[in-house]
């Protein structure tokens, strides 16, 4: 157990110290090959900031990956790990391209339902997919929108300096925590996911300095992509070993639970935007975030809003996990339902700007 500890701590460690250290270079990597997110009315920044900061982290996280299975002799590059290596490198590449050269939202797409499809077949077979919701051909629909739906949910979520960086540190953190307490599952398994985890978290706490409000470099669709990859794949993994610790598949809700703020974003903007008769796939600024910022004026507090209801989301949803009840888990999740709706109702009311490129013209779908 010491050991343990030790090698949580050192893997925590090093991750945030090398994104921390390796950030700056990036930064002036970024700004040397023009590789930057300029002003447009649709965005909060006034001058040109550097837009490879998914890079830093990604690298952080990699490379801390490989220590995690190198430096133990029970684990080993297998299928598993293989595919979920490939599938972060294959993300970031996605979104690099993107962020260099634009791309076609049906391209992108495609993109991230492959990398989805090399996740769930490097890790699962057709009788665990089977033994999920009772058939493949409901199981793999739902995985990939979980996917792909939370690889969008982080990339329009990522609006605001620091948002979605401080997001996925308490989300890391959340997935390790929960791997401490899940005392049923294969210990090696539960190790490795609180391993990736903290790397995880580390990176991204990493970068945080650099990207919180005013931000010195932005993580762009490679970062915010890369997260959403993350996330989702963390939370399909902690859905199948919750479920079966309680055996109880009820329990595939606490995923769910754990990201529904990035959740409630989405939806809020899908919503208000097809209401609304504007584009839903062109940016803008109408998030939840925004409109916090309008009723705080300050990116900054905004930011720590969002901190302070993911952390009480984490809590919640690691609170439930431990007491174990069916009824709890079911009270809980309607209650931030019910707290979503009202506080939607209530950030749709203020007042936001829509630039030209979200106004539908006659004819447009």
């Amino acid at each position: 157990m010491n050991y343990l500890i030790y090698e949580y701590l050192s893997v925590f460690i090093m991750a945030w110290l090398f994104v921390y250290g390796l950030t700056p270079f990036v930064i002036r990597f970024a700004t040397w090959a023009n590789f930057v997110d300029k002003p447009e009315a649709r965005k909060i920044h006034e001058h040109s900031v550097p837009l490879m900061g998914g890079v830093s982290v990604f690298i952080g996280f990699f490379l801390l990956c490989l220590y995690d299975v190198v430096m133990t002799s029970s684990r080993t590059f297998d299928r598993g790990i293989i595919g979920y290596l490939v599938s972060s490198v294959l993300i970031v590449i996605l979104g690099l391209i993107d962020d260099r050269n634009g791309m076609s939202p049906w391209v992108k797409l495609f993109g991230q339902i492959s990398v989805s499809l090399i996740f769930i077949f490097s890790n699962y077979n057709l009788r665990e997919l089977l033994n999920m919701f009772g058939s493949v051909y409901i199981t793999l629909p739902l995985l990939l929108l979980w996917m792909v739906g939370l690889m969008n949910a982080m990339n329009f979520l990522d609006n605001m300096d620091g948002i979605i960086t401080g997001m996925a540190v308490i989300l890391g953190l959340g997935y390790f925590a929960f791997s401490l307490m899940n005392t049923t599952a294969n210990a090696d398994v539960m190790s490795l996911i609180a391993l990736l985890s903290l790397s995880f978290s580390g990176a991204a706490l990493g970068f945080l300095p650099y990207n919180f409000n005013p931000a010195k470099i932005f993580l762009g669709d490679a970062g915010s992509m890369f997260i959403g990859y993350f996330l989702s794949s963390m939370g399909i993994l902690m859905a199948q070993y919750a479920g079966n610790q309680k055996n109880d598949k009820w329990y595939y809700l606490l995923p769910v639970l754990m990201l529904s703020y990035a959740i409630f974003d989405i939806v809020l903007v899908s919503y208000t935007r097809k209401r609304d008769g504007r584009h839903i796939m062109q940016g803008g600024r109408d998030h939840s975030t925004h409109r916090i910022n309008t009723i705080l004026g300050s990116p900054k507090v905004t930011a720590v809003i969002i901190y302070f209801i993911n952390i009480i989301i984490v809590l919640s949803t690691i609170l439930v996990f431990r007491i174990g009840s069916r009824q709890l888990l079911f009270i809980t999740t309607g209650l931030f339902l019910i707290i979503f709706v009202v506080f939607g109702i209530k950030l749709d009311q203020v007042p936001i700007v829509i630039p030209q490129n979200q106004i539908k013209r006659k004819g447009e779908v």
